[in-house]
């Protein structure tokens, strides 16, 4: 059965949602079949998927083309689709038709937008249309530029009041979970058992409602820089290197096809051509 926003909210508490990003059919394909709870089509795939510096030149149609296939490979998790920069930030009336656009168009679950209290306006009017949204406060990507950086958000007692503030009023205007990202991991248990919505934590501690990584960087799919908050459970980099060079050589050496991976055709048939 696919999972619904209430079988989420319905873990808060209780037991731990997982989530992971997928950006194509077969991973989210593998994701399902690993019983991940939520898979997030992040605007990181600006990144790690189009090699992008950062998320804001993904557009509204990079979104749902990636979109289109995690949802076709999720047969079970539920699938959340980010609003990429600029998609919702002009007018409540830009977001509430971006977010339809990507809900019709993909079959996803939900949307995910970032930005605290000054965007409630957007979240209150796109969960009035029927669209569910999840939040996402701390460090918001998206923002960068006015950030100064990656940095670790609410430290200070203004920081701190400021985050706890917008997750009471993103889950006041209908958001059903909210992403914390590089918030300290005391702050993040205040926030946890502040506001009704599910907390998802990248980078905030563990006793946030639910985790989320991007897939690449939990995996290891390179060997760059990995965040702190980041647990690599495999390091497919290796792997595939290896794997990549020995390709190369069995080509160069015609080691690779070997005969079983070969077709053959008769000497008779071969006799007759000209």
């Amino acid at each position: 059965m696919k999972k619904s926003i209430y079988d989420m909210l319905s873990r808060k508490g209780v037991l731990p949602v997982s989530m992971l990003t997928a950006y194509d059919y077969h991973t989210a394909c593998t994701i399902d079949e690993a019983g991940i709870d939520m898979i997030l089509v992040g605007d990181s795939l600006g990144n790690v998927m189009l090699g992008y510096e950062n998320t804001l030149a993904v557009t509204v149609d990079d979104m749902i083309h990636h979109g289109k296939a995690v949802c076709r490979g999720a047969k079970n998790a539920l699938v959340v689709v980010d609003m990429p920069f600029m998609s919702y930030q002009t007018s409540v009336s830009d977001a509430v038709a971006n977010a339809g656009r990507i809900m019709k168009e993909t079959n996803c679950q939900a949307v995910k937008l970032e930005g605290g209290a000054e965007y409630a306006d957007r979240i209150k009017a796109i969960v009035q249309a029927g669209i569910p949204v999840v939040a996402h406060i701390g460090l918001t990507p998206q923002s960068v530029n006015m950030l100064g950086g990656y940095k670790v958000q609410g430290k200070t007692v203004e920081a701190a009041q400021k985050l706890i503030d917008d997750a009471k009023a993103v889950a006041e205007a209908g958001a059903f979970a909210i992403t914390l990202e590089c918030v300290p991991a005391a702050l993040a248990k205040k926030v946890t058992e502040m506001v009704p919505a599910l907390t998802i934590g990248i980078g905030a501690g563990k006793d946030c409602d639910g985790q989320v990584l991007v897939y690449q960087d939990m995996l290891g799919y390179t060997d760059g820089f990995t965040p702190k908050f980041v647990k690599k459970f495999a390091n497919l980099h290796e792997v595939m290197l290896e794997a990549f060079k020995q390709y190369k050589e069995e080509c160069e050496q015609r080691t690779f096809p070997a005969p079983n991976n070969t077709f053959t055709i008769s000497e008779e048939v071969l006799e007759k051509l000209y």
